[in-house]
């Protein structure tokens, strides 16, 4: 049986949700704790992770508070190798493919999603990079897509990695804030999502991501809503 979890996390953070999805999805017994990332606990570092990143784990020890972590249990770090540890100590969960081939296929489409879809993601929505590249990202990934199903077929490893950074670019478009053309997010997110034309595949795999259960559990909207109004204010005047 597995030991005890406490999850660090951040509402704000992509990266901290993927390990959150893959633990509603296990079922998985755990204490999360809110990581302040503007205002870190001096603590975090030196006892839980010395990048001073979220995600990350403490597993085992004895039981104590989140913010007294025990020298006893394990630390471990980085959003998808936390993923795939929730995969492997949930089996049950279905979250990594017990066939080689559909394990490789989700980790293809995981680089697909670290090299282009979140670069060019970045790019577009500071202002720095032309929408056509963050189209032709969300091509490739459309091309990797099964005709019916998720990223592999199944709910996999690969769904739970691109989940968050699509919800978060579907927050800022429909808000329209970022540093592209004004009045251009909102027609964006449609073409991303409608279901129809150029991205009719991947349209329909956005809406089956979005409206999971376990994404739903971890994402507060209006929060991050919130932050990116404040965090793209004055992006077109850069």
């Amino acid at each position: 049986m597995p030991e005890r979890i406490v999850l660090y996390t951040a509402k704000i953070c992509p990266y901290a949700q993927r390990t959150e999805i893959a633990l509603e999805e296990a079922k998985a017994p755990h204490v999360k704790y809110q990581i302040d990332l503007q205002n870190k606990p001096e603590w975090y570092a030196p006892k839980v992770n010395p990048a001073s990143k979220v995600p990350a784990i403490a597993y085992g020890g004895p039981e104590v508070p989140p913010d007294q972590p025990s020298p006893e249990s394990v630390k471990l770090a980085e959003s998808l190798v936390l993923v795939e540890f929730v995969a492997d100590l949930f089996p049950e969960s279905g979250l990594l493919p017990t066939d080689p081939v559909l394990r490789a296929k989700a980790r293809f489409f995981i680089d697909g999603v670290s090299t282009k879809l979140v670069p060019a993601w970045q790019a577009y929505s500071q202002g720095k990079g032309p929408l056509e590249d963050y189209y032709k990202a969300v091509e490739y990934l459309q091309g990797l897509l099964p005709a019916h199903g998720f990223a592999v077929g199944q709910y996999s490893i690969a769904d739970v990695a691109i989940t968050p950074f699509l919800a978060r670019a579907r927050v800022a478009l429909i808000n329209d804030l970022g540093g592209y053309p004004e009045g251009e997010g909102p027609k964006v997110l449609e073409a991303l999502s409608s279901g129809i034309g150029r991205f009719a595949r991947f349209g329909k795999y956005f809406t089956d991501l979005l409206s999971r259960e376990s994404f739903k559990a971890t994402f507060d909207e209006a929060y991050i809503t919130e932050r990116y109004k404040a965090r793209f204010a004055n992006a077109r005047s850069k």
